[in-house]
């Protein structure tokens, strides 16, 4: 997605200024594509969305509410074991706000029987035998401008004592520990399409622009939707349309985060090198083809941190770019033989 859509373009230096909308006609706009795109092509009665208590998802569902009517949205909530309790109180802070029914799916008993704890739990005590049930975990990225040319993952764990110990993650744990853990987004996504199939409704996906650039999402989990109002919208945007929509200023204020691991994490400590604001002036500027030294100057960074950023988001765009790929078919690539 290469887009600077709703953005002023004018030739002034970048700031966090370029990224400025109008946020009362992108609202407008907004609800009228979801308008129709539900209604007329889709032809569904409404929209089905997973609320997390996010920001994303809370924009989401307020854009929802505004175009179809707060009667045709439903909200899922779904905590599991792992989850923050903020995240169930807020979201349903966000339904109550905008008027939205909503339902509440304890996703636990579903990934314990499909095993997703005790995959995870086994690949972690390939690091540390003794982890058990009453430990917390979480895996964070070693930061490309501290001068690593690739991404090296590490697991950190607490001990019931509070202890931490940290190890760097092989790769066949890394991609055990990571496989078990995208159930979570998976069985969420299969309840969203439940609730949608019952009530003859589209699902909505929330990724913003710079998580759906990055690939910052699980195929067929919380990548998978019908439609998704915000993708093109960077981070910040997506602050500034909050805003304009009434999201509950404690939402609006909390960082972003998983809310996957048992331990606290924040998504620069998962996958993005910078805080969104400046993740945000880097992708821009990439996109758009800003000298490094105009972008190092917006985003308070150096020439050379700029670049260690873009290399970073075109590593990732590489390595990511199956997961925007519908299934392949055969006639596609040899052609038609039928």
């Amino acid at each position: 997605m290469h887009r600077t859509d709703n953005v002023a373009h004018i030739k002034r230096p970048l700031s966090r200024e370029t990224l400025r909308l109008d946020a009362a006609t992108a609202v407008r706009c907004i609800t009228q594509g979801i308008s129709s795109q539900v209604l007329r092509r889709l032809r569904r009665r409404g929209a089905v969305i997973g609320l997390s208590g996010g920001i994303d998802s809370s924009v989401t569902a307020a854009l929802c509410a505004a175009a179809l009517g707060p009667a045709n949205v439903m909200a899922v909530l779904m905590p599991e074991k792992d989850s923050d309790p903020e995240s169930l109180r807020l979201g349903r802070l966000v339904a109550e706000t905008y008027g939205i029914g909503h339902v509440v799916e304890d996703i636990a008993p579903t990934l314990a029987a499909a095993g997703c704890y005790l995959r995870r739990d086994g690949a972690i005590r390939e690091l540390f035998p003794d982890y058990g049930p009453d430990w917390s975990c979480k895996v964070v990225l070693s930061n490309v401008l501290h001068g690593n040319r690739y991404s090296l993952t590490r697991l950190v764990v607490e001990t019931p004592a509070g202890e931490r110990r940290e190890a760097r993650m092989p790769i066949g744990v890394y991609q055990a520990v990571v496989a078990a853990t995208n159930m979570k987004q998976r069985i969420r996504k299969q309840l969203e399409y439940y609730h949608a199939d019952r009530l003859n409704y589209a699902v909505a996906g929330t990724p913003n622009r710079l998580e759906y650039d990055q690939g910052f999402f699980v195929k067929n989990g919380d990548g998978a939707a019908d439609f998704k109002p915000i993708a093109h919208l960077y981070k910040s945007q997506v602050y500034q349309l909050a805003e304009e929509l009434g999201v509950p200023a404690e939402i609006r204020r909390r960082p972003p985060t998983t809310d996957t691991w048992s331990m606290a994490q924040t998504q620069e400590e998962f996958y993005f090198a910078l805080p969104y604001e400046q993740m945000d002036l880097c992708l821009y500027g990439l996109e758009n083809g800003i000298p490094a030294a105009e972008v190092a100057h917006a985003a308070g960074l150096t020439e050379e941190q700029v670049s260690l950023v873009w290399q970073d988001i075109e590593a990732k765009r590489k390595a990511t770019r199956y997961l925007h790929e519908p299934p392949l078919l055969i006639d596609e690539e040899m052609g038609n033989v039928a």
